[in-house]
């Protein structure tokens, strides 16, 4: 079963491979070609030509490293303090966290592009990191996190020893709460590197194009699509993912198998 399942979830992506390492003719032959082919290099070298990729790539780095270092500590700290903190109205306030989570993502984009088109921050990078800053699933996994890792005897003890409440955040919270740190991260800069809609809507300048859109101006006219051309883009722009997650797995399995117990 477990054979099964890994050729099921793998094949997608090694079929992403073979097309981009493939001309568009090889990826519609039949029977279909299973094995990479030469082409990389070539349909890579289209990608360079037709796109702004390169300046697109250096975009997505910055602002998903921005993003996702404002999201851990806003979310964090937020989730320590519905955690560990006693104030009037914390549970009901926290509920109305949990109500944003089951709201469809498109219902805000025309008041959001509202209120940022009225702040004149269209054709900038501002509607980008602004609504990153936080998330309602950020605070509910550190909440989440700070309950299950953070004895508050801990809490207590750093308080005696005199430690006020960003010290103890700091020192005493974050270590605890690591693994979680890094496995919201990891989210975090999934859903910026791969977020095509909002920026696709505020962004009018190509100088500012983030990789998903650099990659859409791959598509021709009349619905006229290099697949393989397009291919080689997406392999490109994932592989930073890729080697994200590999360099983090362990303690992101760690995580998981941490929460699986505690549960």
């Amino acid at each position: 079963m477990l054979a099964i399942g890994l050729v099921l979830f793998a094949f997608p992506f090694y079929w992403l491979v073979v097309m981009a390492t493939s001309s568009t003719s090889d990826i519609f032959s039949f029977p279909p070609r299973l094995i990479p082919g030469p082409e990389f290099f070539n349909n890579f070298g289209q990608v360079l030509a037709n796109t702004t990729f390169v300046q697109a790539f250096f975009n997505s780095i910055w602002l998903t490293a921005l993003t996702a270092t404002i999201q851990l500590f806003l979310a964090s700290l937020a989730g320590y303090v519905f955690a560990k903190r006693r104030f009037p109205g914390r549970d009901r306030l926290f509920g109305l966290v949990l109500v944003t989570l089951v709201l469809p993502t498109g219902v805000a984009l025309v008041p959001s592009y509202q209120i940022y088109a009225g702040l004149g921050w269209l054709n900038s990078f501002w509607p980008l990191i602004i609504p990153s800053a936080v998330s309602a699933f950020g605070v509910f996994w550190m909440r989440q996190a700070a309950v299950s890792a953070v004895p508050d005897e801990v809490i207590d003890a750093a308080a005696i020893d005199g430690a006020g409440f960003l010290r103890t955040y700091w020192t005493v919270v974050l270590p605890m709460i690591r693994p979680s740190l890094v496995a919201l991260g990891i989210f975090q800069i999934m859903w910026t590197w791969n977020d095509y809609l909002w920026p696709l809507l505020v962004l009018g300048n190509p100088a500012q194009y983030t990789l998903p859109i650099a990659i859409q101006q791959l598509k021709g006219n009349y619905g006229n699509v290099d697949y393989s051309v397009v291919m080689a883009g997406t392999l490109v722009a994932t592989l930073p993912l890729i080697a994200l997650f590999l360099a983090l797995r362990r303690t992101v399995l760690d995580n998981v198998a941490g929460s699986a117990v505690k549960g």
